[in-house]
């Protein structure tokens, strides 16, 4: 019973710098390569200090992001729309770059977001491993109820390098997912006029 509880300890304790660099050169050597030659001396460390900043999503919190508003808006209360928000991602099967946009759109309740929070939410789902489908739910989830917005739609398009440039090797080929929560999701007219402000049918 020990040996499993400290095999769990072990399994789910975050490795050390070094170890993360050990594990980049074990690849290395897999795919062939001499880790040891001078363009490659350099590289795990790199690679471990673009992984901080790839995935830093896990160290950020999207409720503090929302958690500013402000309800000085003059009585404002139809359609906020960012569009062509740019993202890249990476695909939690392969880890593969996932680069696409991100349109959101919310009707506020009595008060509005800082439209920048807005992109930086984007952010702290892009940069962990997920899957589309699950982060367009989770930006729609986390503006719906940090802001309590009568509807909030997320609307992103993507194209998955899995899919471009390994395994059937569609270029071009882009990914649509969409999440609707409150009024959007209950009134089709509300999902048309978002659809219509994206120039689309």
């Amino acid at each position: 019973m020990a040996t499993t509880i400290a095999r769990l300890a072990d399994a789910t304790r975050r490795p050390t710098r070094t170890e993360a660099e050990a594990a980049v050169e074990t690849l290395l050597r897999y795919i062939g390569e001499d880790p040891h030659r001078e363009g490659l001396r350099e590289t795990p460390a790199r690679v471990v200090r673009a992984y901080d900043e790839m995935f830093s999503g896990y160290g950020q919190n999207a409720e503090q992001i929302l958690s500013r508003t402000f309800e000085e808006v003059a009585g404002y209360d139809d359609i906020v729309l960012v569009r062509d928000i740019e993202f890249s991602s990476h695909c939690e099967h392969h880890m593969v770059p996932v680069i696409g946009r991100a349109h959101i759109a919310y009707l506020p309740n009595g008060h509005v977001v800082g439209l920048s929070k807005i992109g930086r939410l984007v952010d702290v789902f892009a940069r962990r491993l997920r899957t589309q489908e699950a982060m367009t739910q989770e930006i729609a989830d986390a503006m719906a109820g940090a802001l309590d917005a009568r509807g909030v739609a997320v609307l992103i398009e993507a194209e998955h390098l899995c899919m471009s440039m390994r395994g059937v090797h569609k270029k071009g080929a882009m990914t649509i997912t969409t999440a609707y929560r409150g009024v959007f999701g209950d009134d089709a007219s509300e999902r048309m006029r978002f659809h219509a402000l994206l120039g689309r049918p």
